[in-house]
């Protein structure tokens, strides 16, 4: 899938927003890509993680044995990353603000684990999720998400592949351009941000 073809499945979906909005990050943003909207179809789910799980496996030489997802964006792209990839699929969720694993989910001791995002903005809860997966045993052998709105430049401490990158500029509050200024954000999103 190229560049033109992701885009138009968000298109396709309504889930490439314009406006003014307030990101999981704290930071604000023109554009908002909705994957919930894109991932809510099965079908189109399963184009746009197949054409992901082609990179990742044309990306990263060692096995992948299972996949974790921090909750509750990444929950859906995981479980689809999974079912590609042929490993076992988990989540992830935030316990008094931190991520850790419920539901009796474990992670072997050593696996190989990808760990699967939606989007990537500054790596935030990408870096906490890879955390959570070592403490709990876990090898992070790479990190994937649909978009990387970063274009390659977030590190989040293992290689990152993403379906596509976006340059989106995001703005800190106080450092809004004049067209944001006096307009009020809306937060779509499903987390609350850190200040």
């Amino acid at each position: 899938m190229d560049k033109d073809q992701v885009l138009q499945e968000f298109k396709d979906a309504g889930a490439l927003l314009e406006g003014h909005f307030l990101l999981s990050s704290g930071l604000h943003s023109e554009k908002y890509l909705q994957c919930a909207r894109v991932l809510m179809n099965p079908e189109r789910a399963a184009r746009i993680c197949s054409a992901l799980a082609d990179k990742i496996s044309a990306t990263i030489d060692q096995p992948i044995d299972m996949v974790v997802s921090p909750a509750m964006g990444g929950v859906i792209v995981g479980y689809e990353m999974g079912r590609q990839l042929g490993a076992e699929a988990i989540f992830a969720e935030r316990v008094d603000g931190e991520f850790e694993l419920r539901r009796g989910f474990q992670i072997p001791s050593g696996a190989n684990v990808l760990m699967a995002e939606d989007i990537v903005t500054t790596g935030l809860s990408s870096k906490e999720c890879i955390e959570t997966i070592k403490k709990y045993g876990g090898n992070v052998v790479a990190a994937s998400c649909l978009i990387d709105r970063s274009n390659g430049k977030v590190d989040v401490g293992v290689p990152l592949v993403s379906l596509m990158g976006l340059e989106i500029p995001a703005y800190e509050a106080d450092n809004l351009p004049d067209h944001l200024k006096g307009t009020e954000a809306i937060k779509p999103g499903s987390r609350e941000f850190k200040k």
